[in-house]
């Protein structure tokens, strides 16, 4: 891609893994003295590192599509200096979370102005992140897949959500922080569901994540409901995934 005046490959994350090798050698002096005015963005006049040095310039993206791209985070921060973008997996699947270090600390706040907007037709959540949660993410992807800590190619959704077990629990991913109960009945309005059959997870601070699990009278009509997979209820798009009574059954224990 075309990226500050020469052309950026982005593909292959041979340019990302290097950037990365000097950022976990340097630590902070690999960030300098913020750009001149050529750059689109200038830092704040009063903004100074006399006292201190400049916070280590990362944030957390989460909610992205299972099929976003280096290219798609580098469109997303349009005019940022993108130094490495880091997918997290779980368990060998991509988490729908990014680590993205920026060239310059002031940058972050730019960033974070991105909260909730668009990639695709998921909206996408910013956060400030701390270096050493983006260390800690690099070795987690290196202990767990024992590889570069770069995202492999996905596989096919529709392929794994064939091949699946239907245990007559789905899990919904992407849903708005508001749904409540009464949103997940009307969306599978072709299914006989009680509203006790579903369940919100929320994360340790009794907050919901935008996941829910929802049992269904039998295993085959949670194969028929997986046609709402991709529809949207309000502006999300939601995933469907295959489950098990057991993650039903946490979510019940644990969630709301």
């Amino acid at each position: 891609m075309f990226y500050r005046g020469k052309y950026v490959d982005v593909g292959d994350g041979r340019e990302m893994g290097l950037k990365r090798q000097r950022v976990i050698d340097q630590g902070s002096s690999y960030y300098g003295t913020p750009p001149a005015s050529s750059y689109m963005y200038s830092p704040p006049p009063a903004y100074s590192y006399v006292t201190q040095p400049p916070a280590f310039p990362v944030v957390r993206l989460r909610g992205l599509p299972f099929d976003c791209s280096e290219a798609d985070i580098a469109e997303f921060f349009h005019g940022l200096d993108i130094v490495d973008v880091l997918f997290v997996h779980r368990h060998g699947k991509f988490a729908g979370e990014v680590y993205c270090v920026l060239g310059y600390a002031f940058q972050v706040e730019y960033a974070l102005q991105r909260n909730r907007q668009n990639i695709g037709r998921r909206y996408v959540e910013v956060f400030r992140s701390k270096r050493q949660e983006y260390y800690k993410a690099i070795a987690n992807e290196v202990s767990d897949s024992g590889r570069s800590p770069r995202r492999s190619a996905p596989r096919s959704r529709a392929s794994e959500r064939d091949n699946a077990e239907h245990t007559g629990v789905l899990r919904l991913r992407g849903l708005p922080f508001s749904a409540n109960r009464d949103d997940i009945v009307d969306f599978f309005k072709d299914s006989d569901l009680s509203e006790d059959s579903i369940y919100f997870t929320v994360n340790s601070e009794g907050r919901v994540t935008g996941e829910a699990f929802v049992k269904f009278a039998s295993p085959e009509d949670s194969r028929a409901a997986m046609v709402k997979d991709g529809m949207s209820l309000g502006s999300r798009y939601i995933e469907l995934f295959p489950s098990t009574l057991e993650e039903w059954e946490d979510a019940a224990s644990r969630g709301r």
